[in-house]
């Protein structure tokens, strides 16, 4: 039986229009591209494989495109203000979006605006789900990480605002990325940050396991699917393989680059912007202000291809394509309505 196909999506903030282009991983043949709107994505999220989602820089809506129409932008999703991350669950029924220090999170069948979080108190920098969509974590320019029970904020009454489950408070400058492993509640969860840091926590019990400092701020976080490494982009563009399976076991560890032999790659001018690890481990993809997007082989840490954009790669991650991606005449199983801006079961508005 043939291998699941990979692709590659990546979003670049681009002149006049948004550009979203996809290509598969091994063959690096390009595959069909997706334009609209103005500004570039600064957020990505595939939703059941059916729509691809575009949050834009400085812009208050969401760009919607269907995976089988390329080329037409099919709706935009008004939102409260602009949206500086985005992110769907797993399971494919919520989408987050951060607009400003708040954090919108909706319910896909319906449309429906079911809770505003406000527990960080700068913007929103980046969003993710555990794998099981039971949780999800948010990080902001207010140094916070934070953990949510995705249940207890649906329980929750609406004129509360529902506690988070974990508060992380241990990087001393804005968060920029985090990623969360496989295990659902069980999982474990990196951070990057401006203050030189990447932390690897433990979701169920809150736990800081790990904590290395570099030389540069780390824009950009990913973990292998193993949970053998832990990639860190930096802002001077190279990228660092951070060993966590390593002995002794510390708790604190500085990377020097000039004594981990082997461990970084080097290739990008700029600042790199998203990390994405393939499902067998062995490559890696990045982006970067450099306006490059690059796949590397893991092991010997070369650069296998490099694709050039219009302008900063803003996201780009690896995804298996789903079944009906290339299907010309396939539609999606439900259509994606328009989302509301207020709270559901108050007065809404066009």
């Amino acid at each position: 039986m043939a291998a699941p196909m990979e692709v590659a999506l990546v979003s670049d903030a681009a002149g006049p229009l948004c550009n979203c282009s996809v290509w598969e991983l091994h063959s690096g043949s390009a595959l069909p591209g997706y334009r609209g709107g103005n500004s570039g994505p600064r957020g990505l999220a595939l939703l059941g494989g059916e729509h691809l989602l575009g949050a834009q820089l400085g812009k208050s809506y969401i760009n919607v495109w269907e995976l089988q129409r390329k080329d037409q932008l099919q709706q935009k999703i008004i939102c409260p203000g602009p949206v500086t991350c985005l992110t769907a669950s797993p399971n494919g029924l919520y989408i987050l979006a951060g607009v400003a220090e708040s954090i919108y999170l909706w319910e896909v069948s319906n449309g429906n605006l079911l809770a505003i979080l406000n527990r960080h108190y700068q913007d929103l920098t980046c969003l993710c789900f555990t794998d099981d969509s039971s949780h999800f974590l948010s990080g902001a320019k207010d140094c916070l990480a934070l953990v949510w029970n995705l249940y207890s904020v649906l329980q929750a009454e609406p004129s509360q605002i529902p506690d988070p489950r974990h508060v992380w408070s241990r990087h001393s400058l804005p968060i920029t990325d985090l990623c969360c492993g496989f295990g659902g509640p069980l999982a474990r969860a990196a951070t990057a940050s401006l203050d030189q840091t990447a932390k690897l926590w433990e979701v169920s019990s809150g736990e800081l396991l790990l904590s290395v400092l570099f030389d540069v701020g780390i824009m950009a976080v990913t973990l292998d699917l193993s949970e053998y490494h832990m990639f860190c982009g930096g802002m001077d563009g190279s990228i660092f393989q951070v060993d966590l399976c390593a002995w002794p076991v510390q708790r604190d560890r500085t990377f020097q680059t000039e004594r981990e032999n082997g461990k970084v790659f080097k290739g990008h001018r700029n600042q790199v912007t998203c990390l994405s690890v393939s499902t067998d481990g062995s490559l890696l993809l990045s982006g970067s202000h450099d306006e490059t997007v690059r796949l590397w082989d893991i092991q010997s840490k070369q650069c296998l291809k490099t694709m050039n954009h219009k302008g900063p790669v803003t996201n780009a991650f690896i995804v298996l394509a789903p079944a009906n991606m290339f299907n010309p005449d396939g539609k999606p199983s439900v259509p994606l309505p328009k989302f509301s801006k207020h709270l559901h079961g108050t007065e809404s508005n066009d």
